[in-house]
């Protein structure tokens, strides 16, 4: 008797709103394959029912990655075919799916790309800021210390960065990076390709005081543009210690984020930038 083939784990991308954004190749992978495993199976019966396909589904999602996983691998070594979707976009993206492909490599099942729409990459082309390089960073850590401290290591990142956030968490977002990036420009795309697709552009003070006065409802995307201040082959280099500091709070960064961000760039010690300014103030 000859062995049984493995199958093939096929990585789908779904709709991130609309649902004609899906390409031909993915509707017949759902229709062809034995079993489609979902982050959220009402969800994505609806995909399949506009589209008439009747494949098995199951679930796969953050709370049962490893239990699941081991089964899918199963069906997997069995020679069965299993698509992996995800509410929207790409699997593995901020989403389920990394643990399950590096299941399947280890033990040596084939996982094909079906690629589509990606919420990050769609925000920041219609962002108008630089997208020729960027840093994705998905969602921050929901808790307020661990957000900031993730904001502090990224605020003297040059490229383009991108973010998702919850409705519930935006306006706290967007506040910390003002308070610790300064009031730098932002695009925040919300309901991207649905029919209240919005895009805020501006600064990010301008966003905070926008969606302040607006209702928060939607899946969020931001946009947000890389420290100009190291961009510029470091114009502060001739400027004493405090005002670099003043320089940077002016731009609305608070004290205590200017003089840690300016003993950084300078490689000072921040007791010795905390000096500079008490004395300048005196």
């Amino acid at each position: 008797m000859s062995a049984v083939k493995d199958g093939t784990l096929y990585l789908c991308a779904t709709p991130i709103g609309n649902l004609e954004d899906i390409t031909i190749r993915v509707l017949r992978v759902l229709k062809e394959c034995d079993l489609i495993a979902a982050e959220d199976t009402r969800h994505t019966r609806k995909l399949l029912a506009h589209y008439d396909i009747h494949t098995p589904l199951t679930s796969y999602h953050a709370h049962n990655e490893q239990k699941k996983g081991e089964k899918l691998l199963e069906k997997l070594k069995q020679g069965q075919s299993v698509a992996l979707v995800t509410d929207a976009g790409m699997p593995g993206i901020s989403d389920p799916g990394l643990e399950i492909v590096q299941m399947a490599l280890e033990q040596g099942v084939a996982v094909v790309p079906v690629p589509g729409a990606t919420a990050g990459i769609t925000a920041l082309v219609i962002s108008g800021l630089p997208c020729a390089r960027f840093a994705f960073e998905g969602f921050l850590p929901a808790n307020k210390k661990g957000r900031r401290r993730r904001l502090e290591k990224l605020a003297g990142e040059e490229r383009t960065m991108v973010f998702y956030e919850s409705p519930h968490r935006l306006i706290d977002t967007l506040e910390d990076m003002y308070k610790i990036m300064g009031d730098r420009p932002v695009a925040v795309a919300r309901e991207i390709t649905k029919k209240h697709e919005e895009v805020y552009r501006g600064n990010i003070s301008g966003a905070i005081e926008y969606f302040k006065e607006n209702t928060v409802k939607g899946e969020f995307t931001l946009v947000v543009s890389g420290s100009a201040a190291e961009e510029k082959e470091n114009q502060w280099e001739d400027l004493p210690v405090a005002d670099h500091v003043m320089q940077l709070m002016a731009a609305g960064m608070d004290k205590k984020q200017a003089i840690k961000k300016v003993a950084r760039l300078r490689g000072l010690p921040k007791r010795e930038v905390y000096s500079a300014v008490n004395m300048g103030n005196n």
